[in-house]
């Protein structure tokens, strides 16, 4: 396949390496510098800029849009577009495309494999024995069961009912919340996040990330799940009250966590780092090569499909006629 460079393409952030392979095989896209030389980068081609592609941190946030007065799209390789400021884009008439399903059944996986760790705690297991300590100290201390516990995701969407439907293998019963009821749905619908956890073992946090949901899973939603409750999030580390989630989970105040997010990656609290009633992964929900290659390949379609047609093909917004 010949690389391209295309007109009024602009690439803004580090790429996924597998997203950056893709891409440098078709296209050679220009890097807007990060620190020395953005600003002068920016006043030099900013008036011929029409799609940004972005893939993570640090994202494409109001001022970056309003420095670019042709704006028209946003191509980000990725199903969260919570680094990217929606209102703003809104505002500006801006598309932007994410990379929806092809990673729902990854994410997925992770999602009830945190479970599984986090109930049966298998990681303080795995821990126990490489320690020494199954021959010093005997019996490894019993957990609790995963069959047939009470679960409550929040934020039933793609992922949410993909990890629905796996929990059900464990018999488990499924509660939810979102926004709106879903019709049709085989789950009981909780109308707040407070009801869901009070009413529920363990809670999984499959929610967007963007302001809206910003400690959606406050301080009262965790009093809610209680000390026997568990809490699982796969979603934004934004959505949770990290700092009461610490609080609570080292001092018995929740029975554990299972983490793939935090509020600030890659730092971690360092309470949380010696607790063996949590499981802490490092933000990994859809790494696998096979999906990390489907998301790469999904997001340069959308960029294809721009600049070929005008058109995104898995639009969050639709661009707008300027």
């Amino acid at each position: 396949m010949t690389v391209t460079i295309p007109d009024g393409v602009l690439g803004i952030g580090e790429f996924e390496p597998t997203f950056e392979a893709e891409l440098a095989a078709r296209y050679q896209i220009p890097r807007l510098p990060d620190g020395p030389g953005r600003a002068e980068y920016l006043a030099e081609r900013a008036a011929g800029i029409r799609v940004v592609v972005t893939s993570g941190r640090p994202g494409v946030d109001a001022e970056t849009m309003a420095a670019l007065p042709v704006l028209e799209a946003i191509v980000n390789n990725g199903a969260g577009v919570d680094l990217i400021d929606l209102d703003a884009a809104k505002r500006h008439g801006v598309g932007v495309s994410n990379t929806p399903d092809v990673l729902s059944d990854t994410v997925a996986d992770t999602a009830l494999g945190l479970l599984l760790m986090t109930v049966r705690r298998f990681g303080a297991a795995d821990r126990y024995v490489r320690g020494g300590r199954w021959a010093r100290g005997g019996q490894f201390p019993y957990t609790g069961d995963v069959s047939g516990l009470r679960v409550g995701i929040l934020g039933l969407g793609r992922i949410g009912s993909a990890i629905a439907t796996r929990l059900l293998g464990f018999d488990c019963a499924i509660a939810y919340h979102n926004r709106n009821r879903i019709a049709g749905s085989p789950y009981r619908y909780a109308e707040s996040p407070v009801e869901l956890a009070e009413s529920v073992d363990v809670l999984v946090i499959a929610t967007t990330g963007d302001h809206g949901t910003r400690h959606l899973v406050d301080r009262g939603v965790l009093h809610a799940l209680g000390p026997e409750g568990y809490l699982i999030n796969i979603a934004r580390g934004s959505v949770v009250d990290q700092d009461a989630l610490v609080e609570l989970v080292a001092c018995g105040g929740l029975a554990g966590a299972g983490l793939d997010v935090f509020a600030d990656e890659p730092r971690v609290p360092t309470e949380l780092l010696g607790l063996d009633n949590v499981v802490l992964f490092p933000h990994i929900g859809s790494a696998t090569a096979r999906t990390r290659r489907a998301m790469a390949r999904l997001a340069i379609r959308n960029l294809d499909s721009y600049l070929e047609t005008g058109e995104l093909v898995t639009p969050v917004l639709r661009p707008r006629d300027r």
